[in-house]
């Protein structure tokens, strides 16, 4: 280690961070991880693990409703926040168990403290002990963005929503992605008053228009009211604890609780990499080469801090490939393109490949091929809620260039799309495979 305390020392032990440092270690490297909250990161401790639990624990309110229909009778129904908040923490310290044991396992060192860069090849503890590194490794996430207005300290942010202390009657939701498009389903299922207020007239940015222009009514249907152009102007608390929420025109929205998610900012602030020379990109990123190196020859990045694409499975990727790259001799590079990717709506979204406008920006000819459905679980609601699904199409070389959902279970259905669509797999392909029937799944190949 030509004198080095650790060849590899790895700020954050979130997803990319772990994966990073046991691959790292499988290579015979000797590593150490810094951890300043929970091992597990963001999705596994405060972000989208315990929100898909949430997001199980809502659908019971709509099976419940329906069940008449079924021929179930069920009496004395009732719901208790306190505990199905407390299941999900325990399950939470469950996956960090895990995610430690990963460590442990494979003779990754671990601090529970803060870490700085000092050096090129320096961290500072925060305990003050300074530790040397062949190679450092950033991989310290995101984090959620608060905006500027009078009264932002009486709001909470995605990390917060799990440990409330009882269930809101009344939430106001500021933005339109899918960290607030998810809660907003949660708390209307359990029973809560949502209002989704946001600077634009637009939800879901970047997925196809067809989806998201069916999703809204439906989100709507389901009680969840929005206000488009209407941004927080400020927030007040009222005596009796109450939230007084002004923003653009109309009457203030009163709330129980106000959830701002307005997107997430890597986490760089006072991480130290002025010390190194490394100039952060507009957003605070770290800017990184395919190979997730820095302007520091001996510093990476990995995961959420870069800013590439903000998903678990992409800094998992990222650090698998910067292991093998820098430890095992193996050089390798993380592909962007036909990521699958979902939002656990109820009903939920989900999509891989190019949106019709991309591929229309992007191709000289492209069909579009889709289908509109009732799905049969459906049936058995009072709600008439439809499935949508559509394929975009390259018109010169019939390879699916895109596949676009919205109905129950989307997302367990696209991962398997997707790989056709990684594959390059054409429409005819996809028209010569035989349906599995009755199902929804069935609805990809039967478009003509």
């Amino acid at each position: 280690m030509a004198g080095f305390d650790y060849d590899l020392f790895v700020i954050g032990a979130g997803s990319g961070g772990v994966r990073a440092s046991r691959i790292a270690a499988s290579h015979g490297a000797k590593v150490a991880v810094a951890e300043e909250f929970r091992v597990g990161g963001t999705c596994v401790i405060r972000g989208c693990v315990p929100k898909k639990l949430l997001v199980y624990a809502s659908h019971f309110a709509h099976s419940l409703h329906d069940a008449p229909t079924y021929g179930w009778t069920i009496e004395g129904q009732s719901f208790d926040w306190a505990k199905l908040r407390d299941f999900v923490a325990s399950d939470v310290d469950r996956l960090e168990r895990a995610y430690t044991s990963t460590l442990d396992s494979n003779k990754v060192e671990h601090f529970h403290e803060r870490a700085t860069v000092a050096g090129p090849n320096t961290v500072r503890l925060a305990s003050g002990r300074e530790i040397s590194a062949k190679v450092i490794l950033i991989a310290v996430g995101a984090w959620p963005v608060l905006p500027d207005f009078a009264g932002v300290e009486h709001c909470i942010t995605s990390n917060e929503v799990f440990n409330l202390p009882e269930l809101p009657k009344r939430v106001v939701i500021q933005g339109a992605g899918y960290i607030a498009l998810e809660f907003a389903g949660v708390f209307n299922a359990l029973g809560s008053q949502v209002t989704v207020v946001n600077r634009s007239d637009k939800i879901l940015r970047g997925y196809d228009h067809d989806l998201t222009d069916r999703l809204l009514p439906i989100l709507q249907a389901r009680g969840i009211e929005f206000g488009f152009n209407r941004p927080i102007r400020a927030v007040e608390k009222q005596a009796d604890g109450s939230l007084l929420v002004h923003g653009g025109e109309g009457e203030p929205i009163v709330a129980d609780v106000v959830l701002v998610a307005t997107g997430r900012r890597p986490k760089t602030d006072g991480l130290g990499l002025e010390n190194v020379g490394i100039a952060l990109g507009r957003n605070g990123e770290v800017p990184v080469d395919a190979y997730n190196q820095s302007a520091c020859p001996s510093i990476y990045a990995v995961g959420d801090v870069t800013d590439r694409v903000q998903l678990t499975p992409v800094a998992i990727r990222e650090g698998h490939a910067f292991a093998d790259t820098v430890f095992g001799a193996m050089p390798r590079t993380t592909a962007y393109d036909h990521i699958p990717s979902a939002v656990f709506t109820q009903p939920p979204i989900a999509a891989v490949g190019l949106t019709e406008a991309e591929a229309r920006a992007n191709y000289r000819e492209i069909k579009v091929f889709k289908s509109d459905f009732r799905p049969m679980q459906n049936m058995f609601s009072d709600v008439a809620e439809r499935g949508y699904y559509k394929l975009v199409v390259d018109g010169a070389t019939d390879r699916v260039l895109g596949v676009h959902m919205l109905s129950p279970d989307a997302p367990e259905i696209l991962q398997a799309a997707a790989i056709a669509v990684k594959a390059g797999l054409t429409k005819a392909q996809f028209d010569a495979t035989v349906a599995l029937h009755p199902s929804m799944a069935e609805e990809l190949v039967l478009m003509r």
